[in-house]
């Protein structure tokens, strides 16, 4: 009897699950396909119908997320026009709430920072995950290069430089907060951020002023 549309998708995403939680466990290299199998309650022979390898499978699982650059790409044009250094601050504070709030996002970037060797077979996720990190990196670049902003950057701040500075504090507090979540509190994230803010961007007080407005009339 054929399988139901219904019960692939249910092997497929039991399949997602279990590599998962064992990436998370035991970490990429030291997981195979056929502990994957094993852990979903599925024959070696079901994996490979829905994942062609290991590099495939850890790709789709990726795929189950937005990770934090992802999502502050996708998003930051809707942000205001007229500020737009202010939108990527927040957009930078909800990358960092979601890890909180989204239990599946915060495992999955853990494997991606902590439980991960990019080994040859991973090269293709391996360069994704490095291309989104240079978009974002340029994103950020052109936004702090914009006439409005770029005059406002303190003394010897280039725009590329306060893109990197903001990029690697954003990685740095994630990857910190995955290693302790006792760490900090992820809701003063904000706070943080605007300590950096301060020394990239001159009158930053001002735009935090703006934004507490804008937040108490929503």
């Amino acid at each position: 009897m054929r399988r139901t549309k219904e019960e692939a998708e249910n092997t497929r995403t039991a399949i997602l699950v279990a590599a998962e939680m064992l990436f998370l466990k035991k970490g990429v290299s030291h997981t195979s396909l056929e502990h994957i199998a094993r852990e979903a309650g599925v024959t070696r022979g079901a994996v490979y119908w829905h994942f062609q390898n290991k590099a495939h499978l850890f790709h789709e699982m990726l795929n189950q997320v937005r990770l934090p650059a992802e999502q502050i790409t996708e998003h930051i044009s809707q942000c205001d026009p007229q500020n737009p250094i202010l939108g990527l601050r927040n957009l930078c504070a909800d990358a960092l709430l979601s890890m909180e709030k989204e239990p599946r996002k915060k495992r999955i970037f853990t494997i991606l920072l902590r439980r991960c060797e990019f080994t040859d077979d991973l090269r293709e996720a391996e360069e994704r995950h490095e291309a989104f990190i240079n978009e974002f990196i340029d994103l950020c670049e052109r936004l702090f290069a914009e006439p409005a902003t770029a005059e406002r950057l303190q003394a010897g701040v280039t725009p590329r430089m306060a893109a990197l500075t903001l990029h690697s504090m954003l990685l740095g507090l994630i990857s910190d907060w995955l290693r302790d979540p006792n760490l900090f509190e992820v809701s003063h994230a904000g706070a943080m951020l605007d300590a950096l803010f301060r020394g990239l961007i001159q009158n930053w007080e001002l735009d935090m002023h703006r934004n507490k407005t804008l937040c108490n009339r929503s």
